[in-house]
């Protein structure tokens, strides 16, 4: 399993530390994005969908594939425009008017999407998938999120070989059940300081649990109240 490390990461002393890891660098917040270019093993771009979600602004997706041009590149990869609580119609729209190669690249699925979706954002080529939190399911972890992930490999496990499934905001499900491929998260760039902790430590022990390499099927579990 890949983790990336969300960034900006402050001061610049403390992000040389994690030089050789992997990072995230959102759009909406690109400071270090030069530095990650040059000091990462990868970097993954995020496209700042979470961002313009929770802040309520309009997104800029010219600026996002122009801002990509000179970023993207094996290995480095992209998160592709989705909405958040947007309809599937607009989902696929996105995906499908993506104007970059596709192998550098990770569409998204939306948990409150149906599972139908992600065979027809797979179909498009792309050569990632992200599970992107939201509706009933934003809340990472809960159970009724374990519940629906649950039914999301248990459909591609149908479907055939596992894709690389990626988990947006993620890090804390390494070593649970699912078999991501890599996940991402925030969490040492906002709370190393707050810990009182090394950020190079507190990475180093989150990229040494790593998550399984298969699916086992599981039961499908009803909710008792629909």
């Amino acid at each position: 399993m890949i983790h990336y490390h969300g960034t900006p990461l402050t001061p610049r002393s403390e992000l040389l530390k994690l030089s050789g890891k992997n990072f995230c660098v959102s759009y909406v917040e690109p400071r270090d994005s030069g530095f990650c270019l040059s000091n990462a093993q990868s970097v993954m771009w995020d496209n700042g969908a979470f961002t313009y979600f929770t802040q309520g602004k309009q997104p800029d997706w010219d600026g996002y594939y122009k801002w990509l041009e000179p970023h993207l590149g094996h290995p480095h990869w992209a998160v592709v425009p989705d909405v958040i609580d947007g309809s599937s119609l607009d989902n696929l729209s996105l995906a499908k008017a993506w104007p970059h190669r596709r192998d550098c690249a990770a569409v998204v699925w939306h948990l409150d999407e149906s599972l139908d979706q992600i065979g027809q954002l797979l179909d498009l080529g792309f050569s990632k998938l992200c599970f992107g939190s939201s509706g009933k399911y934003w809340q990472v972890g809960s159970q009724t999120w374990e519940r629906r992930a649950d039914e999301a490999f248990n459909w591609l496990e149908k479907r055939g070989p596992l894709p690389w499934v990626h988990m947006l905001r993620g890090l804390a499900l390494c070593g649970d059940r699912w078999p991501f491929a890599s996940a991402d998260s925030a969490n040492v760039a906002r709370n190393y300081k707050d810990s009182n902790v090394c950020p190079e430590r507190m990475s180093r022990r989150i990229d040494s649990i790593q998550s399984p390499l298969f699916w086992t099927p599981r039961p499908q579990e009803m909710e008792l109240f629909k």
